[in-house]
């Protein structure tokens, strides 16, 4: 599974409070918006989501992508 697919199947495994959580830690950290940051996240080229999302929002999205058995 490439880094985008398990980024998309993560948002679709997941609420959106936590998709927005995720997509809104990364934005402030890049200086993006949200439909910016996940464009990124889900581009064919993507690094881990792990990779783009920082603190402490970086854990709670690691240990809910092993209870879904992404990663």
């Amino acid at each position: 599974m490439t880094n985008a697919a398990t980024t998309k199947a993560f948002f679709i495994a997941t609420n959106r409070a936590t998709v927005n959580m995720v997509l809104d830690n990364i934005a402030a950290h890049y200086g993006i918006s949200r439909a910016d940051a996940f464009t990124e996240v889900t581009d064919v080229d993507a690094e881990s989501l792990l990779d783009y999302v920082t603190g402490h929002a970086r854990a709670a999205t690691s240990v809910i992508m092993q209870k879904h058995g992404l990663h």
